[in-house]
């Protein structure tokens, strides 16, 4: 049985690569962005497979303006696709609070609007697919990322938990870990660096944006092949929670997770100082994680 999708971020890069994917698999796609000319500008009028809306995720009412738009014109949602978001790739000091807030406007609080607008629909179906599009970036931290990653950890978070509480109803939520891709993510189009300039950061943030500027449309990822591989996971029965997207994210949260063993073994006998003296039995501490 075919597809409903609906896809945030969809005019350019990885949102459009998977709705062509999503199409050329047979399914119909909802494909929105915050602009609408836009999207028919890369996808052609509305037709049987396809419905082109204007959405501001960051704005709940436009969420879920959205989704009654797409469940009039499909009558169900399959696949949801967060993938609205950009980068802020400033230094912390050289990034302000309106900057700090305007990307977790998007990359959190826009992601868990569209979420929460779904979600309801996906429960009265006792199915659904959520895929959640995090970044390496959500697992490993690095200099020039404090916004973006702090937003990325959030997603990882985020969807870690909630995948616990709908999966009763059939419904699976995936983090997708991309690396480095061919997209829009380093044009000036795009990414964000922060407004103020410190003397101190000068050399160092001079180096990082050259750094970023050169492998502008250079990554190695492919973004049609990414596209293809998430309607492969759409079809799985017991999809990942977690999806490593790349080579070159393999090597990174592989590496994270050796740094998190060795320094988690490396301390592990200070950490257990801090048990109190009536620690409950073990299968008591560790039943559910919060329960």
């Amino acid at each position: 049985m075919s597809k409903i999708w609906f896809i945030t971020g969809a005019a350019r890069g990885l949102g459009a690569e998977i709705a062509k994917a999503a199409l050329a698999a047979g399914d119909r796609v909802v494909v929105t962005g915050r602009r609408r000319e836009a999207l028919e500008a890369t996808f052609g009028p509305d037709s049987d497979s396809v419905l082109s809306l204007s959405l501001d995720v960051t704005r709940e009412a436009d969420a879920v303006t959205a989704v009654d738009a797409a469940l009039a014109r499909f009558g169900r949602i399959d696949v949801l696709v967060n993938n609205a978001g950009y980068g802020n790739l400033g230094l912390f000091e050289e990034t302000t609070d309106a900057e700090a807030r305007a990307q977790y406007d998007t990359n959190v609080f826009g992601l868990y609007n569209v979420t929460r607008a779904v979600l309801p629909t996906m429960r009265g179906q006792r199915s659904g697919r959520i895929f959640n599009i995090s970044s390496v970036g959500g697992l490993v931290g690095g200099e020039g990322g404090s916004l973006y990653c702090a937003t990325k950890f959030a997603v990882e978070g985020f969807s870690e938990s909630i995948a616990r509480e709908v999966a009763p109803f059939g419904v699976h939520v995936t983090i997708v870990e991309p690396g480095f891709f061919r997209t829009d993510f380093l044009d000036e189009t795009s990414v964000r660096y922060g407004s103020r300039q410190i003397d101190d950061y000068a050399e160092i943030s001079t180096q990082m944006k050259a750094f970023w500027d050169a492998r502008n449309h250079a990554q190695a990822g492919d973004p049609a092949k990414l596209g293809r591989v998430l309607i492969d996971l759409a079809d799985r029965a017991a999809p990942p929670l977690r999806f490593a997207a790349g080579s070159d994210a393999l090597a990174m949260i592989g590496g994270k997770i050796d740094s998190l063993r060795a320094e988690l073994d490396a301390w592990s006998d200070l950490s257990v100082t801090t048990d109190g003296d009536d620690l409950p039995a073990p299968s008591e501490a560790t039943a559910g994680a919060w329960r």
